[in-house]
């Protein structure tokens, strides 16, 4: 798979796992972006010792997660979108409070689940996040029912 292949058929997920990560559009643009060029400067040096899929999203999240570690961003973070991206990216108001959920969860929490609404298989997300698949399903039940439960103390709204 050449470089060009790779970034369509990835880039869309990359973006939504950095916008569930960092919940901030123009920002999770800067990190898939940045993430690309390290798959780009590195795909040379990928062995096939799993999924080229597996391999960019663990890219993805050692992104985001040293972008918040360089940032000192321990807090949360909260929903941003100026009226300019609003229009650009027209995010309906389910989405919009689901990355605000989601930027509230823990760090992995947030890759976890991230990568479980891309449609990763649980496998690979242990893999890229160095958990045990077992671990890893309860994760994604635990995150679910949180996400739920916020759902619907919000119900009216959503």
């Amino acid at each position: 798979m050449d470089f060009d292949q790779i970034y369509t058929t990835y880039w869309q997920r990359i973006f939504r796992v950095c916008m569930g990560y960092v919940n901030n559009h123009s920002l999770a643009q800067d990190l898939t972006q940045e993430t690309f060029i390290t798959v780009w400067k590195q795909l040379g040096k990928f062995r096939n010792e799993s999924n080229i899929g597996t391999w960019i999203f663990r890219i993805a999240s050692n992104t985001c997660l040293r972008h918040i570690e360089v940032e000192g961003r321990i807090k949360k973070t909260s929903l941003v979108i100026d009226v300019k991206e609003e229009k650009a990216i027209s995010i309906e108001p389910q989405i919009q409070f689901l990355y605000q959920c989601i930027s509230e969860l823990k760090e992995i929490d947030r890759i976890v689940i991230s990568l479980e609404l891309e449609e990763i298989n649980q496998a690979e997300i242990a893999k890229i996040v160095g958990l045990s698949e077992v671990n890893v399903r309860v994760k994604i039940h635990r995150i679910k029912e949180k996400l739920m439960q916020k759902f619907k103390e919000h119900g009216n709204q959503y």
